[in-house]
């Protein structure tokens, strides 16, 4: 903060002036702290101080502040001089209160009182600084409190435009953290009308916040299409004098035509009316055109708004893709901006033509280009072009031209940046995939990206080649003779030994013939590799071997011979040596029929998506165009274990398959490939319990997850929280799955345990830490351990925080952990039921509800429901056969508590009564008060 001058306080200004001279930390200290003791007694002190002197201290204390000092006095001086009528000490008072002042201070009544007389204010000054005050501190009680007024001033016809402006703004920032502060009805046609305001800040604040208000609810904001295409048409268009007085060198009212374009975006069709369709596509054309004139101006100013406006054009031809003309000369226009000087220029002519790539009607034009894209691959200085160069090239590959821009990229992959590499390998081994007609070549080229790129081959890719060669069987010789010609290479990378084990494991019989080949051949060659590789790859080689023994039993003794001396070494790798030595006693004992059946050959992998394409599109949220995830249909992986141990039978000794078991408790990872969906909402991420739920509100309904383990627990616009769970007698554990189901990282992510020390020694909840950034479309799990001590009412909380869009958000979310997790269930006859029936009669051992049912009674689904519950459902005990009957054990770490259930349906009445006994009264009581109301 520079001193003031201009208000002539010397003493805030020499103030500055000692800080900054201050040769230490501890100097700058001393002084502050006698600075701070000076205007504590100036406050303190019998003599009323006036406006000028209040100010000063004020501003010493900000200034204090922003140093990085705790500040704990001087608020309400601060509130004091919002009352002054002086510009200087109100303005002042409100920037301390902006950036001090907590939402839940005692002062924050007085403060609201303050703002409230100065939006009543005819000084369109006060009214500014008040709501400017009101936009930086956007708490919800500011909403709550202004949510009348603001509208008002935003609408009213007294109203100044500057005024206008500020309550405009004003009221998007309380809107982005309190959005139901926006009245609607009448209220939405007036905010509406505001794109045909003649002030330039009022039109375009106006602007911003329409867009964030269609965002949410474009139904009842449709009418604000036609005005924005009218208003956008007379900015563009030569014949209106709309706004030209408000020109950026020589280009009119830039920002707005872009905010307008944008605002357009929201609608897709952008519009059902011809006429308004007409004026928009002409528009649009006028744009385009004007692209193509003479720069007025050589300043760079002048290309950035004209670029701007063309740029934005341009996204809402693509954005609507349903004229075909416009496609083409959007083309056209970005294909000229290929070989411009500007670095900038080239790469956002390459990304906008990724997305017109992927319309039919531009896809042949885009292709046009595709030497020039190739040479901005290879020269470009800029790697963040050079990349955008590969998107491009990925995104207009098709039949006719993926054999030429695979091997491009093959051939640039040796010299690419190593940033791009594995982006590179994901998307060459998509390609490939996708369109070979001749799978001897995918073969080829992924065998070629190893021995390129072998670092930057995920397991991913390997897994893939070697799914796709067992199920293709015109293709499993060709496959085996080319690893095995790749592995006498004398460097060879760590992947192809795995390749080339698991290929020659289970095809090396269809190139024995040849005696360069040989089975004694293919064993050595594989065999020296062996002790160059990591332990994981030896696991698969071992198994590679016992496979040998069942194709070419001529080789037995040799392949037994390693098996012993693995068997006998004093290895450091104790599994390895396990493997070894169960692989040599069933190479021993088990006879050629069995040996025969035990070591089949796998069978073919199921028809699903794949993996590969998954993992780019978690590496690269939203630049994966949808027509390949709708496309790149074919066979997915099944679990590493399978890949990794290449035997047809599970070897229950071995633990090189669960390397992940201690990050994944609960089996709950998935792969990547369901993080995000077309229509960026999350797609099924575990499985059967996502994908049926896709609102834009909130859903949270935690009574369900009374009757199941898991399912999705809340969602809303920008998050989804999936969870699965497992109980087992007293201890359970959670995965939470958090999906971020924006285009952008939600910070500061932050799920904190709401459960007090009293509570936590009747269920103590442990809860690992999660990393503080949820990128954008992705998903991260969170593991969480339950011990029941004891028995309890309620159950835990977690109280999740973030911020998107430099928005804070925060919200609260009970767990799944009632009392009912830890049910055993308990087998009983009918006899032994009414016995214990009638032991539990005493009245502190029952507890009794009769209510109505919740809808037309429902006696198969409450069955289901009870099963889910944790008891045992206990059929044909009681004599109604309509009743239901339930018997289970609580596990507690202190004890046990037996628990029965009875439900009584009265079809006639439409009720039920429902009884629990219980050996506990609490548990009776909580067990009862859990499923009241449920059926």
């Amino acid at each position: 903060m520079a001193p003031v001058r201009g208000d002539g306080m010397r003493g805030l200004a020499v103030f500055i002036s000692d800080i900054r001279n201050c040769k230490s930390k501890e100097a700058e200290v001393k002084r502050i702290n006698k600075e701070l003791a000076n205007i504590r007694s100036k406050f303190k002190g019998d003599k009323t101080l006036d406006g000028y002197q209040k100010k000063k201290y004020v501003c010493k204390l900000l200034f204090i502040f922003l140093l990085g000092h705790d500040i704990d006095f001087g608020h309400m001086e601060a509130v004091n001089l919002l009352s002054s009528n002086k510009y200087s000490e109100k303005q002042i008072g409100y920037l301390f209160i902006s950036v001090l002042v907590n939402t839940n201070s005692d002062l924050i009544r007085l403060i609201i009182q303050s703002i409230k007389n100065d939006l009543q204010s005819r000084n369109p000054v006060h009214v500014n600084l008040a709501l400017q005050c009101i936009a930086n501190i956007g708490s919800r009680d500011m909403a709550e409190s202004f949510s009348n007024e603001i509208p008002k001033l935003l609408v009213s016809g007294d109203t100044m435009d500057v005024v206008k402006q500020s309550a405009a703004l004003c009221l998007l920032r309380l809107f982005r953290s309190s959005p139901d502060i926006i009245p609607g009805g009448e209220w939405t046609s007036r905010i509406i009308h505001l794109l045909n305001d003649q002030h330039m800040g009022v039109v375009t604040a106006a602007t911003s916040l329409i867009d964030a208000l269609v965002k949410r609810n474009p139904d009842e904001y449709k009418g604000c299409v036609n005005l924005a295409v009218s208003r956008l048409s007379r900015i563009v268009t030569a014949s209106y004098t709309d706004l030209q007085d408000y020109t950026y060198y020589f280009v009119p009212a830039p920002w707005l035509s872009v905010k307008l374009l944008r605002l357009l975006q929201n609608y897709n069709p952008v519009t059902e009316e011809a006429g308004v369709r007409a004026r928009l596509n002409e528009t649009l054309e006028t744009i385009l055109n004007k692209a193509q004139e003479p720069p007025k101006s050589k300043k760079v100013q002048h290309s950035n708004a004209k670029n701007a406006v063309l740029f934005e054009a341009i996204n809402l031809i693509i954005h609507s893709d349903s004229e075909p003309n416009l496609l083409v000369r959007a083309c056209n226009q970005l294909g000229q901006f290929l070989s411009n000087r500007e670095t900038n220029l080239r790469y956002l002519a390459l990304e906008s033509m990724c997305h017109l790539a992927t319309s039919e009607f531009s896809h042949e034009e885009v292709k046009k280009h595709q030497e020039v894209v190739i040479l901005s691959m290879k020269m470009e200085k800029d790697v963040s072009v050079r990349q955008m160069a590969v998107d491009l090239l990925y995104a207009m590959c098709d039949r006719g031209n993926a054999e030429e821009i695979v091997q491009e990229m093959l051939n640039y992959l040796e010299t690419a940046d190593y940033s791009i590499r594995e982006e590179m390998v994901l998307k060459v081994a998509i390609l490939a995939e996708k369109y070979a007609t001749d799978y001897t070549w995918y073969v080829d080229v992924i065998l070629n990206l190893i021995r390129i790129a072998g670092d930057y081959v995920s397991e991913e890719v390997w897994y893939r080649v070697i799914q796709i060669v067992i199920n293709r069987e015109e293709v499993q010789g060709y496959a085996a003779k080319t690893v095995f010609e790749a592995l006498q290479a004398p460097a060879c990378h760590e992947n192809m030994v795995k390749v080339g084990g698991y290929i020659l494991g289970e095809f090396g019989n269809l190139i024995a013939g040849d005696s360069r080949s040989a089975p004694l051949v293919q064993f050595k060659l594989l065999h020296s590799k062996y002790h160059l590789c990591s332990p994981m790859t030896r696991a698969l080689l071992l198994s590679t071997y016992i496979k040998f023994i069942n194709l070419f039993p001529e080789i037995r003794t040799n392949i037994q011979d390693v098996f012993r001396q693995h068997s006998n070494l004093r290895s450091a790798d104790a599994e390895l040596q396990q493997r070894a030595s169960e692989y040599l006693q069933l190479s021993i004992v088990a006879s050629t029929d069995v040996l025969a059946t035990v070591l089949e050959e796998m069978p073919s992998f199921p028809e699903r998506e794949s993996s590969i394409l998954a993992v780019l599109k978690k590496k690269k949220p939203g630049r994966v165009p949808e027509n390949e995830i709708r496309e790149s249909k074919s066979p997915a992986p099944t679990s590493g274990a399978v890949i990794q141990n290449n035997v047809h039978v599970n070897n229950s000794h071995s633990k090189l398959n669960n390397s992940n078991a201690n990050t994944d408790l609960l089996g709950l990872s998935t792969p990547p490939a369901n993080n995000v969906g077309s229509n960026s909402t999350l797609i099924d991420v575990l499985g059967d319990i996502y994908g049926s739920n896709n609102n834009s509100s909130a859903v949270y309904n935690t009574k369900k997850f009374l009757f199941k383990n898991n399912g999705v627990l809340f969602e809303n616009e920008m998050l989804q929280i999936g969870v699965k769970s497992e109980f087992r007698q007293n201890l359970g554990r959670l995965g939470l799955f958090y999906g971020n189901k924006t285009q952008v990282p939600l910070t500061n992510f932050n799920p904190v345990l709401q459960w007090s020390a009293e509570e936590t020694l009747k269920l103590n909840v442990q809860m690992k830490a999660v990393e503080p950034t949820l990128e954008a479309g992705a998903q991260i799990q969170q593991l969480l351990t339950a011990e029941c001590i004891e028995d309890y009412a309620d159950a835990p909380t977690i109280e999740i925080s973030f911020r998107y869009n430099g928005t804070q958000q925060k919200f609260s979310i009970k767990l799944p952990l009632s009392v009912n997790k830890f049910f055993e269930p308990t087998e009983m006859n009918a006899e032994s039921f009414f016995a214990r029936w009638k032991n539990l009669s005493g009245e502190q051992q029952r507890s009794q509800k009769v209510f109505k049912a919740a809808q037309p009674l429902d006696l198969p689904g409450a069955r289901n429901k009870l099963m889910g519950f944790g008891m045992q459902l206990l059929d044909s005990v009681d004599p109604n056969p309509d009743n239901m009957v339930c018997a289970g054990i609580i596990h507690t770490q202190s004890q046990q508590v037996g628990c029965l259930m009875r439900l009584e349906p009265n079809k006639q009445a439409q009720m039920f009564r429902l009884t629990v006994r219980a050996s506990k009264e609490t548990v009776t009581r909580e067990i009862c008060d859990l499923l009241a109301d449920q059926f």
